[in-house]
């Protein structure tokens, strides 16, 4: 069915006037909004709302529109350079093993999911799969390489286990309905971290400390900004975008001479140009926080890097087609059994461990969404903390071809 509206001008038009409405009455001081964004936060609608306009109102296609392109290769890449210049390297070290813990928890939460989920279903509901055992667990193998990496790991994995094209759409639509499902329940969980943190029983000091030294700092150097000083935020935040993309497009086909060298070791995400985006712009801002760029955080530029953060999660959004889950119960079945068991065994670790939802929340998406939403997630409690989001999916990228095959094999055992 065509979508009424075509034209991205008039969608980015739509979306920015949705996305300033809730920011609009998330700020409104009426006791309904008041009552309304203390169980709804506003990151989350800024996420749905647009997925409802794909379905089921059926005004836009996430499909083909261009921006999540978009968003993803120009305003991501300058939200990460401008989100990361006020950070402060010592207190994300103060922040201890727990944030990789919880990381690898999610990691081995996916390679374990998977196989407990097809022995599941398989088991008890095989009338709901409409597709052979050799099919469905190669096929669901390129659901863990993006779970647990991203793109670049699960088009490895459609090429290693040799996936046809229609299986691996069907593939794509049970990973992004249900891994923006569940980004959905990470949103609102940062909504009540502090509550969850609790039955936790977590210490959330560290995080707390981190989240107050950037606080501190920026309004210790707050000034009005100035156009000219707006100049120089979109100088570094789309200068250094233009860096990446130079520099990704200079690597990427350096290092395709190797390109059977890197997959014989798993290294596929070495030759993936978003991977060298994402590590390029993060690597810069990194390193702008150590000289004087880091004061144009007292003009507002990680109020820039949020904006743009808030763009990217409405084009997120506007993809998801919960249509779809319809039409593949069988795979949504596994694939929300499989959600589950990741989620399930992060929480059993948590309280085992006590860390803090922050960790849990952050830990997951870099997993399962890898370096495009979990600064998003990490955003949600605090525009500061987003470079630890960062950090562990690029940390993702590296484990996500190795942990995809160990969960591929697994599966294979379990058909």
């Amino acid at each position: 069915m065509e979508p009424v509206l075509t034209n991205d001008a008039v969608v980015l038009g739509l979306l920015m006037t949705i996305l300033a409405l809730i920011m609009w009455t998330s700020r409104s001081i009426k006791p309904f909004w008041k009552k309304f964004y203390t169980y709804i936060p506003a990151l989350l609608l800024c996420y749905f709302l647009p997925a409802l306009l794909n379905w089921p109102l059926g005004w836009v296609s996430g499909e083909d529109s261009n921006l999540y392109f978009v968003a993803s290769r120009y305003l991501l890449p300058a939200s990460l350079i401008l989100l990361c210049l006020s950070i402060d390297f010592k207190a994300i070290l103060n922040l201890g093993p727990k944030a990789l813990i919880m990381f690898l928890t999610g990691t081995l939460g996916v390679i374990l999911g998977g196989p407990v989920a097809i022995l599941t279903i398989t088991t008890f509901f095989p009338d709901l799969l409409n597709v052979s055992p050799d099919e469905l667990w190669k096929g669901l193998a390129t659901v863990a390489g993006s779970w647990i990496g991203g793109g670049a790991n699960q088009t490895a994995m459609k090429e290693v286990f040799e996936v046809g094209d229609n299986l691996f759409g069907s593939m794509l639509v049970v990973d992004i309905i249900v891994a923006n499902i569940w980004m959905g329940f990470l949103l609102y969980g940062a909504n009540i971290n502090q509550r969850i943190d609790k039955w936790l029983k977590a210490d959330s000091s560290a995080i707390e400390d981190l989240k107050k030294r950037v606080e501190d700092y920026r309004s210790s150097i707050a000034k009005m900004p100035t156009t000219y000083s707006l100049f120089l935020i979109a100088a570094v935040g789309f200068g250094g975008t233009g860096l990446a993309h130079f520099g990704a497009d200079l690597i990427t086909p350096a290092l395709s001479v190797y390109e059977e060298s890197l997959k014989a070791i798993g290294m596929h995400s070495l030759l993936s140009n978003f991977f060298w985006l994402v590590v390029i712009s993060t690597s810069f801002g990194l390193i702008l926080s150590f000289t004087r760029a880091r004061s144009l955080e007292g003009v507002g530029a990680s109020q820039w890097g949020s904006l743009f953060i808030y763009v990217l999660v409405a084009t997120i959004g506007m993809k998801m087609n919960l249509k779809e889950v319809f039409s593949h119960l069988g795979l949504f079945a596994i694939g929300l059994l499989w959600m589950l068991i990741h989620a399930g065994i992060m929480i059993l670790v948590a309280k085992l461990i006590k860390a803090p939802f922050f960790f849990l929340a952050v830990g997951s998406q870099a997993n399962i969404g890898g370096a495009a939403s979990a600064p998003v997630v990490a955003s949600a409690f605090s525009p500061s903390l987003a470079p630890v989001g960062v950090l562990l999916a690029v940390l993702g990228y590296a484990l996500g071809t190795y942990g995809a095959l160990i969960c591929a094999w697994l599966m294979q055992a379990s058909v």
